[in-house]
């Protein structure tokens, strides 16, 4: 087997990995990996990229659903538009875009060149925001969910034509928005959000269904390597500082973001 692609499922691995570790960011790996590792069209990346953090939200959901951390109803408050838009970007609007986007005499920006610059924009917001710090306020004593329905359906909306772009959860979003919307501890925000991220990213795979050619038998094998990681990222996250460690992978996601950046504008 190739060297590029033994890196490839290694990543597959720490995908779910630092899904386990940190509930969330694992996911901004995978159209990198799969673009530049397998070479797979973006447009067909994002796609596969729903689907394996889909699978992995999903799995992530049942453990915390074990543990009483997941907000069934405020998911299904923000999954709805969200779910909505996801199905609708996929299915309508990603196929809709020109190929190329812009062109003169002498360059072009392709449709898939677009994508990967994109996709770094919303790597520096990720990046961004696993940096900073989040005020934990799960010590705090619970009470009942408190819905702001017109701010949680908007976002939602946005975020779903967001993870329909680029393939992405969106957690960077989603946690904030149950956080200060919804009034969520943060332990909440983090399993109620797979809960989301699995619903809105699924359904958005199957309007890929619909138009693209799936290779089945690499998506599936793909998505259990990100599932390995994932419970040997929960056993982890026992004796592992996730607060340090989220801090240094948001760190490498923004290095990553340059590089691509780079890459993509050095082809012009």
């Amino acid at each position: 087997m190739e060297l590029h692609l033994i890196l490839g499922y290694l990543a597959a691995i720490l995908i779910g990995l630092i899904l386990g570790l940190i509930g969330g960011g694992g996911s901004i790996l995978a159209l990198p990996v799969l673009v530049y590792l397998f070479d797979i069209d973006p447009v067909t990346a994002t796609a596969y990229s729903l689907f394996i953090v889909g699978i992995a939200a999903l799995v992530g959901t049942l453990k915390n659903y074990g543990q009483n951390l997941v907000e069934v109803k405020t998911a299904m408050v923000f999954a709805v538009p969200a779910l909505t838009a996801v199905y609708l970007t996929r299915r309508y609007l990603m196929p809709a875009i020109p190929d190329p986007i812009f062109s003169t005499e002498s360059w072009a920006v392709s449709k898939a060149m677009g994508l990967m610059i994109f996709f770094a924009i919303i790597m520096v917001f990720v990046s961004i925001s696993m940096i900073k710090d989040r005020q934990d306020n799960s010590a705090l004593p619970a009470a009942n969910p408190q819905y702001n329905y017109p701010m949680i359906v908007l976002e939602g909306f946005l975020v779903g034509i967001l993870t329909g772009i680029v393939g992405a959860g969106g957690g960077f979003l989603i946690i904030p928005a149950l956080v200060l919307l919804a009034k969520l501890p943060m332990k909440k925000a983090v399993a109620t959000s797979l809960l989301i991220i699995a619903i809105k990213s699924l359904i958005g795979f199957i309007g890929d269904v619909q138009v693209l050619e799936i290779d089945w038998s690499f998506l599936l094998f793909f998505a259990l390597l990100s599932i390995i990681g994932i419970f040997v990222g929960i056993r982890l996250n026992r004796v592992v500082s996730g607060k340090n460690l989220k801090k240094g992978f948001g760190w490498f996601v923004l290095l990553m973001a340059l590089i691509i950046v780079l890459k993509e504008g050095w082809s012009l």
